[in-house]
């Protein structure tokens, strides 16, 4: 039995006065966003710059790159943080209720 794929969305963006037709399953407001962002940053790159279209293209991808990885250690570190401090949360939870026993007994008085 084959599984039928959602529709796919076709968009037309412009990226460095270029248009081009995208197909994504992505929302088409998020298919823009995504070419808005690709697009102000070659512009940002190639401002004032002679440099070939080409170059100016690899460029701009290795500064999103650069975004990109930077946005993965920050979760990376984020995710550790609150492992971290879930961990400590719960080793402070479980003294508490620990210490809130009777001596010697293992379950909460009611």
């Amino acid at each position: 039995m084959s599984r039928s794929r959602p529709p796919r969305n076709s968009v037309t963006v412009e990226i460095a006065g270029e248009r081009h037709v995208l197909r994504s399953d992505a929302p088409p407001e998020y298919t823009r966003s995504v070419a808005a962002h690709v697009d102000a940053t070659i512009r940002a790159v190639g401002q004032g710059s002679a440099l070939e279209p080409q170059r100016i293209a690899i460029l701009a991808t290795m500064v999103i790159t650069d975004e990109l990885f930077r946005t993965r250690e920050e979760l990376r570190a984020l995710r550790e943080e609150v492992e971290r401090r879930t961990t400590l949360l719960a080793e402070r939870l479980e003294r508490a209720a620990t210490e809130g026993l009777p001596a010697g007994e293992g379950e909460p008085s009611p």
